[in-house]
Protein backbone atom coordinates (compact mmCIF):
# COMPACT_ATOMS: atom_id res chain seq x y z
CA UNK A 1 0.00 0.00 0.00
CA UNK A 2 1.37 3.74 -1.23
CA UNK A 3 1.21 6.76 0.88
CA UNK A 4 -1.11 8.00 -1.44
CA UNK A 5 -3.69 4.87 -0.99
CA UNK A 6 -3.31 5.29 2.92
CA UNK A 7 -4.63 8.67 2.57
CA UNK A 8 -6.90 8.17 0.12
CA UNK A 9 -8.11 5.03 3.10
CA UNK A 10 -8.13 8.12 5.88
CA UNK A 11 -10.29 10.11 3.63
CA UNK A 12 -12.65 7.51 3.21
CA UNK A 13 -13.18 6.30 6.86
CA UNK A 14 -13.00 10.31 7.90
CA UNK A 15 -14.44 12.35 5.66
CA UNK A 16 -12.10 14.68 6.02
CA UNK A 17 -10.35 16.55 3.28
CA UNK A 18 -7.23 15.57 1.10
CA UNK A 19 -4.79 18.33 2.81
CA UNK A 20 -5.70 17.26 6.04
CA UNK A 21 -5.42 13.25 5.45
CA UNK A 22 -1.77 13.78 3.74
CA UNK A 23 -1.10 15.78 6.71
CA UNK A 24 -2.46 12.75 9.21
CA UNK A 25 -0.15 10.25 7.56
CA UNK A 26 2.95 12.68 7.63
CA UNK A 27 2.64 12.89 11.08
CA UNK A 28 2.02 9.54 12.10
CA UNK A 29 5.24 8.55 9.67
CA UNK A 30 7.37 11.65 11.82
CA UNK A 31 6.56 10.25 15.27
CA UNK A 32 7.69 6.69 13.67
CA UNK A 33 10.73 8.06 12.84
CA UNK A 34 11.16 10.24 15.85
CA UNK A 35 10.60 7.36 18.13
CA UNK A 36 13.13 4.93 16.25
CA UNK A 37 15.59 7.72 16.39
CA UNK A 38 15.38 8.80 20.02
CA UNK A 39 14.61 5.34 21.30
CA UNK A 40 15.76 3.19 19.02
CA UNK A 41 12.25 1.77 18.67
CA UNK A 42 8.92 2.19 18.07
CA UNK A 43 6.01 -0.48 18.62
CA UNK A 44 2.37 -0.36 17.67
CA UNK A 45 0.78 -2.69 20.02
CA UNK A 46 -1.56 -5.30 17.58
CA UNK A 47 0.91 -3.95 14.65
CA UNK A 48 4.60 -4.63 15.06
CA UNK A 49 7.76 -2.68 16.26
CA UNK A 50 9.75 -0.56 13.95
CA UNK A 51 13.57 -0.80 15.59
CA UNK A 52 16.84 0.77 14.33
CA UNK A 53 20.07 -1.52 13.43
CA UNK A 54 23.54 -1.16 12.83
CA UNK A 55 25.51 -2.54 9.75
CA UNK A 56 29.19 -2.87 9.89
CA UNK A 57 31.60 -1.78 7.27
CA UNK A 58 32.42 -5.30 5.58
CA UNK A 59 33.65 -5.99 2.28
CA UNK A 60 31.98 -7.17 -0.84
CA UNK A 61 32.37 -8.26 -4.38
CA UNK A 62 31.19 -6.32 -7.44
CA UNK A 63 29.33 -8.76 -9.40
CA UNK A 64 30.38 -7.08 -13.05
CA UNK A 65 34.26 -7.35 -12.38
CA UNK A 66 34.67 -9.27 -9.58
CA UNK A 67 36.87 -6.69 -7.36
CA UNK A 68 36.61 -6.63 -4.22
CA UNK A 69 34.84 -3.34 -2.87
CA UNK A 70 34.75 -1.85 0.62
CA UNK A 71 31.28 -1.44 2.06
CA UNK A 72 30.68 1.42 5.14
CA UNK A 73 29.26 0.68 7.36
CA UNK A 74 24.94 1.80 7.58
CA UNK A 75 22.23 2.45 9.83
CA UNK A 76 18.76 1.08 8.86
CA UNK A 77 15.26 0.31 10.25
CA UNK A 78 14.14 -3.19 10.97
CA UNK A 79 10.21 -3.96 10.99
CA UNK A 80 8.97 -7.19 13.53
CA UNK A 81 5.34 -7.96 13.00
CA UNK A 82 3.15 -8.39 15.96
CA UNK A 83 1.42 -12.28 16.81
CA UNK A 84 -1.80 -10.54 15.75
CA UNK A 85 -0.66 -9.03 12.81
CA UNK A 86 0.72 -12.58 11.83
CA UNK A 87 -2.72 -14.47 11.86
Amino acid sequence: MSKTAISKAIRTATGCTVAQADEAVDAVIATILDGVKTEGRFGLIGFGTFSKSERPARQGRNPRTGKTIEIKASSTIKFKASSALKK
